[in-house]
């Protein structure tokens, strides 16, 4: 299988389904490289589904994955993440107990060398190892603008910090795909307008504001983004993709798809002309 250069992954007559319930029926999408991709639809058309087939969370039981020409269909969600997919998810996935900075930390893991007995006998080379990893977090919880909450136990953080921390998790991956599942669910318009911004500034790069932060420097490949909020998509989208009932029903730039009746119909539940 080859893709075309500005492809990053491609997804072919994806079906999954749950029992008798159909969640994704013979779905097709092109992920392109420097674009953000919105994913939109109902409740239940198979959103958060399509995301968990890419990270390897669903195994689909037909179609197939391809990032970066290489199959992914049905791969650990550990192997995509250290292949470069990273995702939040919808309902916040953090380690409560722990503090903003060691759950970004967290992340880091995939990417540490030493494992627990060379860091016991190789103590130098580990510590400098965590160093790096420490500078990169460091990073992050700056570019996220969470510093005071650093410290702070994820549990008793309000609701719009919490999906700051994991963001800020999924960027500490490294990732040159990032998977947005409802980012902005549940905020009000001002939350909203900071993690938009954060986005927008992901996908471009920081340039030498972090020049030890690859994922901050030089920005994401692109951006696969389920969000509900149509006045978000409109503005940050460069394409978007459309399902209803698994099936996708539309595909185009956001002007195309704000005027195409099949949409309307599905958010509306208008009847079909």
């Amino acid at each position: 299988m080859t893709t075309s250069d500005n492809v990053r992954i491609k997804i072919q007559n994806l079906s999954l389904s749950f029992g008798g319930v159909k969640s994704l029926t013979d779905v097709s999408v092109d992920i392109r490289d420097k674009e953000i991709l919105a994913v939109i639809g109902p409740n239940g058309a198979g959103k958060t589904c399509l995301l968990n087939c890419i990270n390897g969370f669903y195994k689909p039981q037909s179609g197939e994955i391809y990032f970066d020409d290489k199959k992914i269909t049905r791969i650990r969600p550990d192997k995509a993440a250290r292949m470069g997919l990273a995702r939040t998810f919808q309902n916040i996935e953090l380690y409560t107990g722990l503090s903003t900075l060691d759950n970004i930390m967290a992340a880091r893991h995939v990417m540490m060398k030493q494992n627990p007995i060379a860091s016991a006998i190789y103590y130098f080379w580990a510590h400098k190892e965590e160093i790096k990893h420490r500078k990169t977090v460091e990073d992050i919880i700056d570019f996220l603008e969470i510093e005071s909450i650093r410290k702070q136990t994820v549990g008793m953080l309000p609701y719009g910090m919490r999906k700051r921390v994991e963001l800020g998790r999924a960027l500490a991956l490294e990732p040159r795909v990032l998977l947005l599942d409802e980012p902005m669910a549940g905020m009000n318009l001002e939350e909203k307008e900071d993690i938009a911004r954060f986005i927008i500034d992901i996908f471009e790069g920081q340039g030498a504001t972090y020049p030890d932060s690859p994922v901050l420097r030089d920005g994401v490949s692109c951006i696969v983004l389920v969000e509900h909020d149509m006045g978000v998509v409109m503005d940050i989208a460069d394409r978007i993709v459309v399902l209803d009932f698994g099936r996708k029903i539309a595909e185009g730039t956001p002007e195309e798809i704000k005027n195409n009746p099949e949409v309307i119909a599905a958010y509306l539940g208008e009847e079909k002309k």
